[in-house]
């Protein structure tokens, strides 16, 4: 993962991803990139074009909050990406904390829930563990150890996930906001170099696209029991940093319930 003059790349890339018309500006079809000219930024968060020219050539690496706040509201950024860039302004090469063991009354909470799939990840989306219905539910995901590793270099992961562009999107998004800024990552470091062989996974990575989550729907079409829907939400681990316990569940008489039941059935069934 490169990490020389990070915050000039993150400008740089969510400048591009700003349209002229949701900047109020005028949309002239002669251009010859997406997204905000340089100097239309500078302007619009009333920053000298040399000053913000600076910034992203990364010879200015430690712009005020008042600089951060007014690029924030010019580049449109959610409040995930204006952590993640005053992160990134913060960064001194510190290391970041890396994931430890699931504790043992973790796992015990969840192997307790016999009818409740459940993950623990890492802060990379590592699988650090699972318990029985939860490994049944990603068996094709669990050799790859790695949700973002199966998703892009294992051809199954667009079968098995029924909307495999949004997820694909979403877990790089949500892999920069768990991961972290730190430019001292060695996990995330050796993760992005072996996916940025992959074109898709380089353009997203390169969008610096940045957004954390708490809850969603995820569909999927399992080898064994065909497609569910499933809602599941997300919760951190107190005295763990970088973990998260995923728990997952189908709405009470759904098609999703009883595809559910019988992975459990066959589960049971070994």
């Amino acid at each position: 993962m490169d990490s020389v003059n990070q915050l000039g790349r993150f400008l740089r890339a969510r400048r591009a991803a700003v349209s002229p018309r949701e900047a109020g500006l005028p949309d002239d079809a002669t251009r010859r990139t997406p997204g905000l000219k340089q100097q239309e930024a500078a302007r619009l968060a009333g920053l000298s074009e040399g000053y913000y020219a600076r910034l992203e050539q990364g010879r200015e690496r430690y712009p005020s909050d008042q600089v951060l706040q007014a690029l924030a509201h010019a580049l449109r950024l959610n409040p995930d990406a204006v952590r993640y860039m005053r992160a990134l302004v913060r960064d001194q090469g510190e290391p970041a904390v890396l994931d430890a063991e699931v504790s043992a009354h973790v796992t015990r909470l969840i192997d307790a829930w016999e009818t409740t799939p459940a993950l623990v990840l890492g802060s990379c989306l590592d699988v650090l563990c699972a318990n029985a219905l939860g490994r049944a539910l990603y068996g094709p995901v669990l050799p790859h150890g790695n949700l973002v590793r199966f998703t892009f270099l294992d051809r199954a992961a667009r079968t098995f996930y029924r909307d495999w562009q949004l997820v694909a999107e979403a877990g790089v998004a949500w892999l920069r906001a768990t991961a972290g800024a730190s430019s001292n990552h060695p996990r995330l470091a050796e993760l992005v170099g072996e996916l940025s062989a992959d074109a898709e996974f380089h353009r997203l990575w390169c969008g610096f696209d940045v957004r954390d989550k708490t809850s969603d729907v995820k569909r999927l079409h399992h080898p064994l029991v065909g497609d569910l829907s499933l809602g599941y939400q997300i919760f951190d681990i107190d005295g763990a940093p970088g973990q998260h316990l995923f728990v997952y569940q189908t709405e009470l008489g759904s098609p999703s319930e009883r595809a559910l039941r019988r992975l459990r059935e066959l589960t049971a069934a070994g």
